[in-house]
Order: structure tokens, then sequence, then C-alpha cells
């Protein structure tokens, strides 16, 4: 009988060592690791040029609105503050 437990148990001892390594390599990577400081300032990289948004993406902007509109989600009023912001950075 004893030679039928032995191979349960030795699985569930290496399941649980399993399972406690896991538990503490996910606990270590958890933890954030001190960056050393650095002696050169950063200089921050220039920000890139926004894009002008087409006249396609302005078009979808106001079908979307007139979705939310339509859905009850935007009032007449807001639908119309969006409206005339979207057609006056055209």
């Amino acid at each position: 009988m004893l030679r039928r437990l032995r191979p349960v148990a030795r699985a569930a001892v290496v399941g649980g060592v399993a399972y406690s390594a896991g538990k503490a390599g996910a606990k270590a990577s958890a933890e954030p690791t001190p960056t050393p400081p650095t002696e050169e300032p950063a200089v921050p990289a220039p920000a890139p040029e926004a894009a002008a948004p087409s006249a396609d993406d302005r078009m979808n902007e106001l079908k979307q609105l007139k979705d939310l509109l339509d859905s009850g989600v935007l009032t007449q009023a807001e639908f119309d503050a969006q409206k005339q912001k979207i057609l006056q950075s055209m």
C-alpha cells in the first residue's frame, strides 16, 4: 500500500515546491527595482508635430457625434458645441 502512495506524495511535494517558487518569482518581479541615478541631466525629446486631422477624420468625428446624439448620450447643445469645434478646425 505504501508503494502506491509514494508517487502521489512525490507529485504533491514537487507541485508544492513549483507553486511556491512561482509565487516567489512573481513577487520578486512585481517589486520595482531601483534605478541608479544618472549623472547626465535628462534632455527631453522634442515633441513630435501634431499632424492635422484630415477631412475624413473630421467627418468620422462628426458621424460619431451624430450617433451619440441619436443614442441619447449627448444633448443637442453638446452636439452643436462639439460640431462647431470640429468645423472651425477645418
